[in-house]
């Protein structure tokens, strides 16, 4: 089992929400943090939440659907000279259109960030994941990135491409591993935040989510599963059972997904 405590852990989205809780949660354990995100205020938040004795923690505004701010992310870590043992890659938007009331911009600006984004990092920090010894990615998919769901066409895309990248690169590279981290309803502000048809943001926490597993706790799952070394593990409540249905009894699922509030 892995020791978090003098590890250098990479969290992307790390000003809110499950990045948050990663970030306070590893400075406990003693790792040093490089915590990256679109607002600089609120990682600055999270920095002083976060602060521990004997770590260092970084903070670097980058927006991951922007490959010169990714860049400059990377150009960051080599002048401060950070090489990361995990690297989490958290960030993410979200949707509630149906597919053919999303403008293609929408499915473009998600697969920008939730996909090619963490694409364009990890091909950027080639040589240091060449180099070492051992490092540890961890991708935050979704349940919905399991199986199709209504208002979610885009997002499900997107996470479905991260499993088939970065399952093919684990299997490439034997100093690189892989854990998926895959959430369902977690109390967020993704609901909010996520993409109608149109781009504008929806603006409201979906019930659903507003009773999903806290924060907190979907971070203590996280962290135990990627110490254990973990390829996969589903984190939520009851909702996780709609995955086990999919795989074993498909004609059921997609019964059930069409009467399941999407929103």
């Amino acid at each position: 089992m892995v020791n978090y405590e003098g590890k250098t852990v990479l969290i992307t989205g790390a000003g809110s929400g499950i990045g948050e809780a990663l970030a306070c949660q590893l400075a406990k354990k003693k790792a040093h943090l490089l915590l990256v995100g679109r607002d600089a205020e609120k990682l600055e938040r999270v920095r002083v939440k976060s602060v521990g004795e004997n770590i260092r923690i970084w903070i670097c505004p980058a927006d991951l659907s922007d490959t010169d701010s990714i860049d400059s992310l990377v150009s960051f870590m080599e002048t401060e000279c950070i090489r990361p043992d995990i690297v989490i890659l958290n960030a993410g938007i979200s949707q509630r259109a149906k597919t053919l009331d999303s403008d293609f911009e929408v499915d473009r600006r998600l697969m920008d960030v939730n996909y090619f984004g963490s694409v364009y990092l990890v091909k950027k920090l080639k040589k240091m994941l060449l180099d070492s010894e051992m490092t540890h990615i961890v991708v935050n998919t979704s349940i919905a990135g399991l199986f199709g769901f209504p208002m979610r066409s885009a997002y499900s895309a997107s996470k479905h491409a991260l499993f088939g990248f970065f399952e093919s690169m684990a299997l490439e590279y034997d100093n690189i591993r892989v854990t998926f981290l895959v959430p369902g309803r977690i109390r967020t502000g993704i609901s909010s935040s996520a993409l109608l048809g149109d781009g504008s943001a929806y603006g409201r926490m979906d019930p659903g989510q507003a009773a999903g597993l806290s924060v907190e706790e979907c971070a203590s799952r996280a962290l135990k599963a990627i110490a254990k070394g973990r390829r996969k593990v589903l984190i939520g409540k009851s909702e996780l059972l709609m995955a086990y249905i999919y795989k074993w009894f498909p004609s059921l699922y997609f019964r059930l997904s069409k009467r399941i509030s999407a929103v």
